[in-house]
């Protein structure tokens, strides 16, 4: 599979789906937790989001329990915590393992597509966020350092 709008994923609601209804959409693609010192970019997120969505922009928000187990909760506590604390409105997904033999294939996929620092495909931590194109183009990889705001402009740059 290397066309990233067939990949399968659940929602946080359960609902199994394809990216398909993304397409022609550009993408910011981020494994989410609820209890990381990056949490606060819940709030970026979403600005950067709203401040984009009628542009073509769409963040999808992948909780992952892989790094410290900061995202202990079921999807329903993770969509509750989301929307009450920081009001996300972009699509949340079901949990997903982002490394090991367990990784979810997209994020195999974006791995190889945009590897990290001296060429490591291993995510080192929540909130890494892949850019990717309208037409599911895997264009660039940021750390968990890297601010939404941060990277707004190159977003803008592919609406």
């Amino acid at each position: 599979m290397t066309q990233l709008h067939e990949f399968q994923v659940k929602t946080i609601d359960g609902v199994e789906q394809t990216l398909e209804e993304f397409a022609g959409k550009t993408l910011l693609v981020v494994n989410v937790a609820s209890k990381c010192g990056f949490t606060p970019q819940y709030r970026g997120l979403e600005e950067v989001y709203r401040r984009n969505k009628d542009r073509g922009l769409v963040v999808l928000g992948f909780p992952c329990d892989q790094f410290g187990h900061q995202e202990p909760g079921d999807e329903a506590e993770i969509a509750s915590f989301c929307t009450t604390k920081y009001d996300v409105t972009f699509p949340l997904f079901a949990k997903v393992a982002v490394n090991g033999k367990g990784a979810h294939p997209l994020f195999v996929h974006l791995k190889q597509a945009a590897t990290g620092v001296l060429g490591t495909e291993a995510i080192k931590w929540n909130f890494t966020k892949f850019l990717v194109d309208k037409t599911g183009k895997v264009v660039k990889r940021y750390s968990p350092n890297d601010t939404p705001e941060s990277i707004e402009e190159e977003i803008r740059q592919l609406l």
